[in-house]
């Protein structure tokens, strides 16, 4: 009977169509659609179904729809507009489709949405997007591989100011390295969006605009920003400074320092995670007994030293750390850390360098290099042969690695000193089972070539993400700590710069220091 009703209702809202005069059967549809008495009835009536299912055919809003279409193809646009955005708000795919018939972009835009990304047509997107749907223009944007393509639409939907177009936006820039393009996009968001906040305060502090950059830190940290608090924090306790500045530094007296190890950050960015490596190596408890001491992290001013991802064609990252040399002999250093923002982690002699999304475990793995401990994973074809050749493996002696000799390991000496480390009674060190358990080690696979390591188990020298630290290795590091022509301090390394320079005083200077140990020169200016 309640069908019946609404039918009735429907036929007399209806009968003033006769004429089709597209505005008349726009207001009739429109009152099909929002009648008091259409409304007390449907809500009477509790919509338990789909509009589009059979028990609603002869709905007010089913007889409306047509009414809209006839004035739709009459070029009346509001019919058209009403029409868009009924179905899409009864989900009725079959108007839309015959909307997207006539190239209309919100109803193409809704059926993309409604049909999700596998069943909808990119053609929907890309009419939606034509046709100014910032929506559609971010996500044909993102879809595209090409730059150009990419970088065109996302201006377009910038342009009519859909917020998160313009964040991506700004994005892609900064990933292009474009930070001038960038920032007036960001500056645009800044004020309600966190994220752009904190990277646009970011941009600001590498122009040195620094009390503007903490203001927009501080707003993105009240809006609920992680990585801006923890900033906020990091910015009350280190400040940037050049290498001349850096004070003296009391190394601990509880504990010998076989290893003096300054960490370096050289930015905004990199202060951060120098920071909390620095951290999280007071916290573990695993390399407390290692007679190697780190000290908190100095911040450089911007500029400060020369990085690269590929420095000296190196494919690795590195830096020109003559610059250090003023902190490296005020604070008695043997070696550094020097955190950058992007490349390939490495050890040279004595400095490391590290990348912002190095993670702890990296870190630690790279403190084994040195040491003098070498990878457990697959080296290089060039790498194996320097360092797999029996002839040749006593010249390095890594303390986690023999391989096959003509009769039996080589070099022998590293098979005794694991040996002996099992046998040491240093109470303060862990202890491994009395047994010495030798397992396969990959890193000599590229010349297919034997080699073997002191452990059965997947080492952190192997994965330093999910490998163990054996109690042996622990003995290992502390031996190699302990054994002065085992060490490559930095000194080795600023005498080679100052020497590749031509600077002959210099690495003078710097080679007696590395022949003499700790003790410092008094460097030519």
């Amino acid at each position: 009977m309640r069908g019946f009703v609404l039918a009735i209702v429907a036929l007399l809202l209806v009968s003033g169509d006769a004429g089709r005069y597209a505005p008349q059967l726009y207001r009739n549809a429109s009152d099909a659609l929002y009648s008091p008495l259409v409304n007390e009835s449907l809500s009477a009536s509790a919509s338990t179904a789909p509009f589009s299912q059979p028990d609603f055919v002869y709905t007010p809003q089913a007889a409306a729809l047509p009414l809209l279409w006839l004035a739709t193809q009459q070029g009346y646009s509001p019919a058209e507009q009403l029409l868009a955005e009924t179905a899409q708000q009864y989900r009725v795919t079959y108007w839309l489709e015959r909307l997207v018939e006539r190239d209309n972009a919100s109803a193409a835009w809704a059926l993309y949405q409604l049909l999700g990304e596998e069943q909808a047509s990119e053609r929907f997107v890309y009419l939606a997007a034509k046709g100014n749907v910032p929506e559609a223009q971010l996500t044909f944007a993102m879809a595209s591989e090409d730059p150009e393509v990419r970088e065109t639409w996302l201006l377009r939907a910038a342009n009519l100011d859909y917020e998160p177009a313009q964040a991506a936006l700004a994005d892609w820039y900064l990933l292009q390295g474009e930070q001038k393009k960038a920032k007036p996009w960001l500056a645009k968001i800044a004020d309600n969006n966190m994220q752009s906040a904190f990277k646009y305060g970011r941009l600001l502090w590498d122009e040195n605009k620094r009390n503007q950059a903490k203001a927009y830190f501080k707003k993105a940290a009240d809006g609920g920003h992680k990585q801006a608090a923890e900033l906020g924090r990091v910015l009350k306790t280190y400040s940037p400074i050049t290498p001349i500045q850096a004070s003296t530094f009391v190394w601990p007296s509880d504990k010998v320092c076989h290893q003096r190890i300054q960490l370096f950050a050289t930015s905004l960015s990199t202060i951060t995670r120098a920071n909390a490596l620095y951290q999280q190596y007071r916290q573990d408890t695993r390399l407390k007994p290692l007679s190697l001491c780190i000290a908190p992290p100095i911040w450089l001013e911007n500029d400060s030293v020369d990085c690269s991802e590929n420095f000296n064609g190196s494919n690795r990252l590195g830096c020109d750390i003559r610059p250090l040399a003023p902190v490296v002999e005020k604070r008695q250093l043997t070696h550094a850390v020097v955190v950058s923002t992007q490349g390939k982690a490495s050890v040279q002699n004595g400095v490391m360098f590290l990348d912002i999304s190095d993670d702890y475990s990296v870190f630690v793995h790279e403190l084994a290099h040195f040491a003098g401990f070498i990878d457990e994973y697959p080296l290089s074809r060039s790498a194996a042969n320097r360092y797999c050749q029996p002839t040749r493996i006593g010249n390095f002696a890594p303390p986690n690695l023999v391989v096959d000799g003509m009769l039996t390991y080589q070099p022998i000496a590293t098979v005794k000193l694991w040996q002996q480390a099992l046998a040491d009674n240093n109470p303060s060190l862990p202890r491994d089972p009395s047994s010495l358990l030798v397992g396969k080690a990959k890193t000599c696979e590229a010349i297919q070539r034997n080699a073997y390591k002191p452990s059965v188990e997947v080492t952190f020298m192997e994965h330093h993400d999910i490998g163990v630290i054996p109690a042996l290795y622990l003995r290992l590091w502390q031996a190699q700590l302990e054994n002065p022509n085992a060490q490559r301090p930095i000194s080795m390394n600023l005498f080679q710069a100052f020497h590749k320079q031509g600077n002959t005083d210099s690495a003078g200077q710097w080679l007696d220091v590395y022949e003499s140990g700790f003790a410092q020169p008094t460097l030519v200016k």
